[in-house]
């Protein structure tokens, strides 16, 4: 096959099937008496397998696993695929806690509230395990945004605020982006909606479902090419 063959089999374009193979993606082409590369079926495959799996784990990591097929022995292209179900599972372990944090903490009522309830940066921080830069980017974000002690100037976080963080810090954990969370917190302070919170892990979870689909896609392409390599090596 032509550059220009595996472009249009792959679904991509002519550049890219050079870039794959210049990053080792696809094993180095032959070359004609005047220069022109010739491809076979292990280049496409390689090809295939390296967009089906870049759906799952993101470009760099697909090139990894694709690149492994062609320099290491199996188990370590098996047990790259095995870390990236592993971070899959663990996003997904995450989403059903933060789920289960966020419909626990926005059911707590807050009564009775008092001034000296309210907890400073480095208190709510150390409360949430995360660093008190964390909570500041948090409020120049307009994800948690605490009152101002007026005569020091200070952040103060009264109860309510302290519940945003707590959801906040949950479903960062999740795995949930900034940009989502800014346009969702306003919303949630204003009606204090449960739904809210559990629509946007729904949205996250099925982007988790989606990526492990495309995982699924691209090992079975993968083996594809696995038992190209090895017809290859004579293994």
């Amino acid at each position: 096959m032509r550059t220009v063959d595996v472009a249009r089999r792959a679904g991509c374009s002519v550049q890219q099937v050079r870039n794959l193979e210049r990053d080792g993606v696809l094993p180095s082409a032959t070359r004609t008496a005047t220069g022109y590369r010739i491809y076979g079926e292990i280049h496409l495959r390689s090809a295939l397998a390296y967009r089906a799996l870049a759906a799952g784990v993101g470009p760099v990591e697909a090139k990894k696993i694709v690149r492994a097929v062609h320099r290491f022995p199996l188990a370590r292209v098996l047990a790259l695929l095995d870390a990236a179900h592993a971070r899959l599972d663990a996003e997904r372990t995450e989403l059903r806690k933060a789920e289960e944090a966020a419909r626990a903490i926005s059911g707590e009522p807050i009564e009775d509230v008092r001034a000296s309830d309210a907890m400073s940066v480095s208190e709510l921080a150390a409360a949430l395990g995360v660093r008190p830069s964390t909570l500041r980017h948090w409020d120049a974000e307009g994800l948690v945004v605490p009152d101002r002690d007026p005569a020091r100037g200070t952040r103060r976080y009264a109860p309510a605020q302290v519940r945003d963080a707590r959801i906040v810090h949950q479903l960062r954990r999740a795995g949930y982006r900034i940009a989502p969370l800014r346009a969702l917190m306003p919303e949630l302070r204003r009606a204090r909606r449960l739904e809210d919170v559990v629509s946007a892990l729904a949205a996250r979870d099925a982007g988790i479902t989606a990526r492990s689909q495309a995982l699924l896609d691209g090992s079975a392409a993968l083996s594809a090419v696995l038992s190209l390599a090895g017809a290859d090596l004579g293994r």
